[in-house]
This record gives structure tokens, C-alpha cells and sequence, in this order.
């Protein structure tokens, strides 16, 4: 992300994940850090923010333990399994450096992963 102040939230949510996972205050966090992206105007981020919240809202969790799925071109991409920690922390990592084009194709990915799971 852009705000040096955007990171140091990623950054203290990625401690919080370590302690464990708690649903409610990650969502503010991740409305939080999506308020910022709109700031840098950046849709991607602010999208896949979004879903994340709305996935973790719905399903009470960020457990992607789908091995493949399948994009609206029929491009199948993998999501490997883990822990919600580990794998909204993975996420954050990618968005703080989403200037890197490798990490931009990782968060596309993810966010449509997020819309076929959500929609």
C-alpha cells in the first residue's frame, strides 16, 4: 500500500493474527485498510479487502482448503491450504507490497476466489 500508515495496520494486524484469530476486529481492520486503498485509489485492494471481510463475516473464518477452482475464462488456479491465520496473514503480506506485479497477480487470484466463494 502507499500510506506508510496503511502498512504499520497491516503490520500490527499480522500480530494480532499470530495471538489468533478473531473474527470481529480483523473485519474493522481490513473496512479500516480498505478505506486507505480508496484514499491511494487503488480498486483491486479495496475489493478484495472487502470480500475478505464479507468471507470472513459469512463464514467465521479465512480457511481456503479448496486445492483448485476454476475463473470465469476456465483458468484453473490453486489456493494452498492453511490456517486462517496463515492465510489472511499471507494475503496482507501481498497487499503491503502490491506495487510488485507478481503480488498483484496473487491478489487478483485471490479476489476471485473470494467471488466464486461469496457469489
Amino acid at each position: 500500500m502507499l500510506q506508510e500508515q496503511s502498512n504499520e495496520k497491516i503490520d500490527k494486524l499480522i500480530k494480532q493474527l499470530e495471538k489468533g484469530f478473531a473474527g470481529d476486529k480483523i473485519i474493522k481492520v481490513l473496512m479500516d485498510l480498505r478505506e486507505d486503498a480508496l484514499k491511494d485509489e487503488d480498486p483491486l485492494l479495496a475489493k478484495v479487502l472487502r470480500l475478505a471481510s464479507e468471507y470472513i463475516k459469512e463464514e467465521e473464518c479465512f480457511d481456503h482448503t479448496v486445492e483448485k477452482e476454476e475463473d470465469e475464462e476456465g483458468e484453473e488456479f490453486v489456493i494452498e491450504p492453511g490456517t486462517d491465520a496463515e492465510n489472511l496473514t499471507y494475503l496482507m503480506e501481498l497487499i503491503k507490497k502490491a506495487e510488485n506485479k507478481f503480488n498483484r497477480e496473487e491478489i487478483k487470484e485471490m479476489r476471485t476466489f473470494l467471488k466464486l466463494k461469496l457469489y
